[in-house]
C-alpha cells in the first residue's frame, strides 16, 4: 500500500490541478450570469464539490471503521484515520461558502435550515471522531471507540441527502442530480461536474500522502522500513 500510494500521489496531484484549472475557468469566466442570482451563484464551484465531498469522505471513513471492526484489517483503520481530518476540511468548507451565498441570498448568514444543521452535525462527528483517536491511552481502544462512532454517525448522510425533500427548508432543492432532465444548463452544469471530480482527485491525493505517512509512523520498527531508509540514505 505504501508503494501504491506513492505512485498514484503525482498522479493524482497532476489530475487536480489540470482539473481546477479547467472547471475554474470554465465556471468564472465562460458560464453565463444566472438570471436570478446574477454572478453570486459562482460560489457553487465550491460549495456543491465540497458539499459532496463531505458526505462522500464519510462514507468512505464509516464503510473503513466498518470494515476494520469486522476484520480487524490495519489498513482499514489507516484509510479512515488518513480521511477524518480531510472530511472535516471539506465539511467546514461547505458550511463557510453556504454562509457567504446565504447572505445575499436570504439575507442572513446561517439559519438552522434542516440541510445546514444536519451538514453541522457531520462536521461534530469528524471532529468527534479525531478527537476519540487522541483522548484514550491505548491506541487499539481509541481505534475501536472511533470506528464505533463513524459507522454510527453514517445515519447523518441520507438525513443530509434528503433533507430537503422531507421537511419545508429553504435551502433549494436537487437540481444537479437530476441527469434525466437537469435544472442547470450545460454551460453551468459542465464546470460544476469538473470541478466535483477535482475536488474528488483532491481528495484521494491527500489520503495517498496521509496513508504514506500513517504507515511510516505505525511501521517505524518494522524491517522494510528500515530498509527503506537504509536505501535513501545510500541513494
Amino acid at each position: 500500500m505504501y508503494r501504491v500510494a506513492g505512485i498514484l500521489s503525482p498522479l493524482l496531484a497532476g489530475a487536480c490541478v489540470l482539473s481546477l484549472l479547467i472547471g475554474l475557468y470554465l465556471g468564472l469566466v465562460v458560464a453565463p450570469a444566472d438570471y436570478e442570482q446574477g454572478d453570486s451563484y459562482r460560489i457553487i464551484f465550491i460549495h456543491v464539490p465540497a458539499a459532496w465531498m463531505s458526505m462522500f469522505v464519510y462514507m468512505v471513513m464509516a464503510i473503513s471503521s466498518a470494515v476494520f471492526l469486522i476484520w480487524r484489517l490495519k489498513i482499514a483503520d489507516v484509510v479512515a484515520v488518513a480521511s477524518a481530518p480531510i472530511g472535516a476540511a471539506f465539511t467546514a468548507v461547505a458550511l463557510l461558502t453556504g454562509s457567504f451565498w446565504g447572505k445575499p441570498m436570504w439575507g442572513t448568514w446561517w439559519i438552522w435550515d434542516a440541510r445546514l444543521t444536519s451538514e453541522l452535525v457531520l462536521l461534530f462527528l469528524y471532529l468527534g471522531y479525531i478527537a476519540l483517536r487522541g483522548a484514550m491511552e491505548t491506541q487499539q481502544g481509541a481505534a475501536r471507540a472511533a470506528a464505533i462512532l463513524a459507522v454510527v454517525g453514517v445515519v447523518n448522510i441520507p438525513i443530509i441527502h434528503f433533507s430537503v425533500e422531507w421537511w419545508n427548508t429553504l435551502h433549494q432543492p436537487a437540481s444537479i442530480t437530476k441527469f434525466d432532465k437537469p435544472s442547470m444548463h450545460i454551460s453551468m452544469l459542465r464546470p460544476l461536474l469538473i470541478m466535483v471530480f477535482a475536488f474528488q482527485t483532491l481528495y484521494f491525493f491527500n489520503l495517498m500522502v496521509r496513508v504514506r505517512t500513517l504507515i511510516l509512523e505505525r511501521e517505524a520498527r518494522s524491517s522494510w522500513v528500515a530498509a527503506l531508509a537504509g536505501e535513501r540514505t545510500n541513494g
